[in-house]
């Protein structure tokens, strides 16, 4: 098999199934959410490029089909092009396999979280009680702040956000890329820069502490 033909079958292999998977879940939450809100989930609105990204890996099979097997420049022209695509649209078609994954793809409950409006590029709702909080874990997302001891700015990974609606209150679990130091922090998300305060009461601290941990090897 050339490296061509292998590479789109694999593209073709993981992306149909998310498609799948995905158009899956809009049928069955679909006649159990009103119109708008099911809009607002990241993967009703940005399907059609899924589909494009699919049907340009399938045109491009057609085309080595129709080629000369050994024709190398024809080949590697048909991948870079499907490539290009990918690269045009990594973020979304990197949003999809988070999707799939998120617990928040079959659920058709009345949503009282932030859902996909809270939700940050590349990352996904990996734990949600209904009820009282629901977890959001993003893939490599890192944020500069000051840090009060030096005065230096540190880089800090993202390793959780939680929310609990039963406070209205978000958190933010943090590590230094540095030390590796954790922090549990208030989130509070704006439109221009989020800003964090520090917890004080040590039950709630403890209480957001062992919810984190019981994810931790998720």
């Amino acid at each position: 098999m050339s490296k061509a033909k292998e590479f789109l079958e694999s593209e073709k292999s993981i992306y149909s199934k998310i498609y799948i998977d995905i158009t899956y879940a809009i049928n069955n939450v679909s006649p159990f959410l009103e119109n708008d809100i099911l809009k607002q989930r990241k993967y009703v609105s940005k399907l059609p490029v899924l589909k494009k990204y699919i049907n340009s890996i399938e045109s491009a099979e057609n085309e080595l089909k129709k080629g000369n097997f050994f024709n190398v420049l024809k080949q590697d022209k048909v991948v870079d092009l499907i490539r290009d695509f990918k690269n045009q649209h990594s973020d979304t078609l990197s949003q999809f396999k988070k999707c799939s994954e998120c617990k928040c793809l079959n659920c058709s409950a009345d949503c009282k979280f932030d859902s996909c409006l809270g939700c940050k590029d590349n990352a996904n709702v990996i734990q949600c009680d209904h009820k009282k909080i629901n977890i959001v874990r993003p893939d490599t997302l890192l944020i500069d702040l000051t840090n009060n001891k030096t005065g230096k700015s540190d880089k800090y990974l993202v390793l959780a956000i939680l929310q609990d609606i039963e406070l209205d209150r978000r958190y933010i679990i943090i590590q230094n890329s540095i030390n590796k130091e954790k922090f549990i922090l208030y989130f509070y998300p704006k439109i221009s820069e989020d800003d964090y305060g520090e917890i004080t009461d040590p039950e709630e601290f403890d209480f957001i502490a062992s919810t984190f941990q019981s994810i931790e090897e998720i």
